[in-house]
């Protein structure tokens, strides 16, 4: 029997490799079941004591790219998120975004009033259907192994319980629930405050049955940064130039139109940015288990 080496993951731990999550991993992008296991085999093989994570994935992002860009695309989503910086204001466009597809009558950067003092929250959002307002903080990191820890969720409890306290009638808007998001994961000793305190989370694998990864794919919304046939420079001028999600380029494709690109490789974009939003379709169950 074969002994499976260890791996050194993003945040510094280590563990066994596992082809079977592999595996799993490659089927909830969208891959198909022979090309997850052709994959996955491809790469066993090569794998040695103390490679990282970042390896890994690299070499099964270049395998599946040659399989089909779209599903290395929604593969390769939780770097593409880390791509949106180096500063989390694209961060907190693109989930205002993502909760606008979702029904949500969102507003960036608002200032509400607290029973001590005036905050900043990242967005303020409304859902005339729920009846519910909610406001959020978000905490962006362009590290792969950073986690959002315990510090974070209780500075975000004591802020939204200052808002809470604000009498109704000097409040600037109504407020029903307070939102942690993080691009990345959380700590489990945030996650456990979280759950104690009442404190909302979204992140990265975080809650189990509607994680952001699971939000993008059912609302059909992804990063920019997704697409796999612009270059970092290009993708950097679109947001730049307020183009945020894949949606968008979709809808209008003149969005492109700044990186004076020639017709061939605007036609390769749009394919593979239609590709990847058909796939979310397809694969949506896949994504919800």
């Amino acid at each position: 029997m074969t002994t499976l080496p260890v791996i050194t993951k993003a945040d510094g731990s280590t563990e066994v490799f596992d082809p079977a999550r592999l595996i799993a991993s490659l089927e909830r992008s969208g891959a198909g079941a022979h090309a997850a296991e052709h994959i996955a085999h491809a790469i066993t093989g090569t794998v040695t004591p103390g490679a990282s994570s970042k390896e890994i994935y690299t070499r099964a992002f270049a395998l599946l790219r040659k399989e089909a860009r779209p599903v290395a695309a929604r593969y390769a989503l939780r770097r593409a998120l880390l791509e949106l910086g180096p500063t989390g204001h694209p961060f907190e466009d693109f989930v205002s975004h993502l909760f606008r597809a979702e029904g949500w009558q969102v507003e960036t950067r608002k200032i509400m009033q607290g029973k001590c003092v005036q905050h900043e929250v990242d967005f303020y959002a409304s859902h005339s259907k729920q009846n519910t307002y909610l406001a959020a903080e978000l905490k962006y990191h362009n590290d792969p192994g950073y986690k959002t820890d315990l510090k974070v969720a209780l500075y975000v409890k004591s802020r939204f319980d200052d808002i809470f306290a604000c009498d109704a009638a000097v409040r600037t808007c109504p407020i029903d629930r307070g939102l942690l998001v993080t691009n990345t994961k959380f700590t489990s000793e945030a996650i456990a405050y979280a759950e104690c305190a009442g404190v909302e989370l979204l992140g990265w694998g975080y809650p189990a049955d509607n994680n952001l990864f699971m939000r993008m794919a059912q609302a059909r919304v992804y990063p920019v940064t997704t697409l796999t046939g612009l270059s970092h420079a290009e993708k950097r001028l679109l947001i730049e130039h307020g183009t945020i999600a894949v949606d968008e380029v979709v809808q209008d494709r003149r969005l492109l139109d700044i990186l004076h690109l020639s017709s061939e490789r605007v036609g390769e974009l749009l394919a593979e940015a239609n590709g990847l939003l058909e796939l979310t379709v397809a694969s949506r169950a896949s994504v919800s288990v």
